[in-house]
């Protein structure tokens, strides 16, 4: 087997409200929706759609968000897991510092950055859905 990418789906209560934050917080681009009809792909928000689906992206990291109810009916081992996951998504970036300064009063949950033992610079953030995101640059 070879694994080409990762790209991980988010289970999400409101698409609009996470991918707003993911976009105006931590600079991810819209790629596409699915509106709630399931008849299309759009690349941007209409006012009077509901979403299912979507996909954002920065750099060389995309990540999917879909709606509870449309994931707990695609992927139906899901169907009797609680919201949520006990699982940080954890990227390496450059600029941490600065990013950290941009965002500190932006996020309702966030860590100051520290030095771990391994070698990293990193912070954690909580999303809108409780998902932990950790940011992390090699030390200098």
């Amino acid at each position: 087997m070879k694994v080409n990418k990762l790209t991980p789906n988010f289970e999400v209560k409101d698409i609009r409200k996470t991918v707003n934050f993911y976009q105006s917080v931590l600079g991810f681009s819209l790629v596409m929706a699915v509106p709630e009809t399931q008849d299309g792909i759009e690349q941007y928000f209409e006012n009077d759609k509901e979403y299912v689906y979507a996909l954002v992206s920065k750099d060389t990291v995309e990540l999917m968000f879909q709606r509870s109810d449309s994931f707990k009916r695609d992927v139906k081992m899901a169907k009797d897991i609680p919201f949520g996951a006990s699982v940080s998504f954890y990227m390496e970036i450059e600029g941490l510092d600065n990013f950290y300064d941009d965002i500190k009063d932006k996020v309702a949950e966030i860590t100051e950055p520290q030095l771990a033992w391994y070698g990293m610079k990193e912070f954690y953030i909580k999303d809108p859905n409780g998902y932990i995101l950790g940011f992390a640059q090699k030390a200098e």
